[in-house]
């Protein structure tokens, strides 16, 4: 996992809501990175679900929040849709993002595990925890970068 006060790496990536580039963001907005196991799991749309009712939080300091699996367009779009999903879900099909950001593999390397990372307007990272941590506990730690 990346540290708090690492750069955050670039990227570009295809989403759920057309293409992100993370260097367009930096200098602009906070962005928070949800690096998810599975689409349609119960642990995973729980996860995400709780992240769709915090928006107003995300909002208040002008997050961008993203989520990151390795699943396809497909399945994304209709994870999203199944269950209101209204932030960007990028595709990471092939591993690099999670690599870039040092989210390993669990359950016999199949699944990526569950980490969240609140990058700050500079581009460092301001948040870093494994599992599902609150959109308080992500937006206090952006609050105070």
């Amino acid at each position: 996992m990346l540290q708090i006060g690492e750069p955050a790496p670039l990227f570009e990536a295809e989403s759920t809501q057309g293409t992100i580039k993370l260097g367009e963001l930096i200098g602009k907005r906070p962005v928070v990175l949800i690096f998810y196991p599975m689409d349609e799991t119960p642990g995973c749309t729980a996860q995400l679900c709780a992240v769709r009712d915090s928006k107003k939080q995300y909002e208040s300091i002008g997050a961008v929040v993203i989520g990151v699996n390795p699943a396809g367009m497909d399945a994304h779009r209709k994870f999203a849709a199944n269950h209101g999903l209204d932030f960007p879900i990028a595709v990471d099909e092939g591993g690099s993002i999670r690599k870039m950001y040092g989210v390993g593999k669990m359950l016999g390397l199949f699944l990526q595990q569950r980490v969240v990372y609140g990058i700050d307007k500079q581009g460092k990272i301001a948040f870093a925890r494994k599992g599902s941590p609150s959109a308080e506990e992500i937006v206090a730690a952006l609050g105070r970068a």
